[in-house]
């Protein structure tokens, strides 16, 4: 064999080898892939229901009780997320209608809301109560509100106690607002007598209230439980969500978030279950 032979086979089987390790899937290194992207979900909201929820305005975030508990449950949940912020009747539509995933607003368990959508277990205890401009002498109780103008937010429980006592007495009048500042602005500009709405919300506006224009009167109205609504077309999510907030009561994190804005967490938001809430609830 000659030598140029002898280097054409050498060469030939050279590249042989070489197209074999191009070729061959076993080898090689596959390349990087991207990442797996964290799942969104978009959370409807009223962003005018301080202290549970408002936008800041030196940094146009929302805050508040809500918001720090959705984020801990999205946290828990590995989830990223979205507030759609949206007036207080639309969100339940906005759930049914799948526009969005999950709604933290405040919003009472009460059983109608309960044939269109699932809730948690509850995270708050609360209830309604009047607040009347800090100079009437008129209105000390709930019996008292017959025949006044009652601001209101439209959709809320508070509008449903406005229109049991308009259901009473007939020149019981009621305006209803899309948000609640507008309740109240309305009360201190004397377009209303008084506000029917959420204890919670109505202390707050009032220690907010610089020039002290409002009051409470009268005792607590009902007694209500607040719970996150998932939409039932979303059972596994909404599973997702009560397992979440249930992990946040057990592991301490739930108490210290409650305890930033409101103090010491009653014992009973620590069991209570959604079915107990809406028993409890008189509709």
């Amino acid at each position: 064999m000659s030598k140029f032979t002898r280097l054409l086979l050498a060469g030939l089987a050279i590249m042989a080898l070489l197209f074999a390790a191009g070729c061959g899937g076993g080898t090689s290194t596959p390349a990087p892939s991207d990442p797996p992207q964290k799942k969104t979900l978009l959370i409807g909201s009223d962003t005018a229901y301080a202290p549970f929820e408002w936008q800041d305005t030196a940094s146009g975030k929302y805050i508040g009780f809500d918001m720090d508990l959705m984020a801990a449950i999205m946290d828990e949940l590995g989830y990223d997320y979205k507030i759609q912020s949206m007036t207080f009747d639309g969100l339940i539509p906005a759930l049914t209608s799948g526009t969005i995933d999950a709604v933290i607003s405040a919003m009472t368990i009460k059983p109608s809301r309960a044939e269109m959508v699932y809730f948690t277990d509850p995270y708050y205890k609360s209830g309604l109560i009047i607040a009347v401009a800090a100079n009437n002498e008129s209105i000390n109780s709930f019996d008292d509100l017959a025949g006044k103008k009652l601001a209101v937010q439209i959709g809320t429980t508070g509008a449903d106690k406005a229109n049991e006592v308009r259901t009473a007495d007939p020149s019981t009048s009621i305006v209803t607002f899309d948000r609640i500042p507008e309740a109240f602005l309305a009360l201190k500009q004397g377009s209303a007598d008084a506000v029917v709405n959420d204890a919670p919300v109505t202390l707050y506006a009032i220690e907010k209230d610089a020039k002290g224009d409002v009051k409470v009167v009268g005792e607590m109205l009902s007694s209500e439980y607040y719970g996150i609504a998932v939409p039932k077309s979303k059972p596994d999510l909404y599973a997702e969500i009560n397992g979440a907030l249930k992990t946040l009561k057990d592991n301490g994190k739930f108490a210290e978030i409650y305890a930033e804005w409101f103090g010491e967490v009653p014992d009973e938001l620590m069991t209570i279950t959604v079915q107990e809430a809406l028993d409890a609830f008189e509709e």
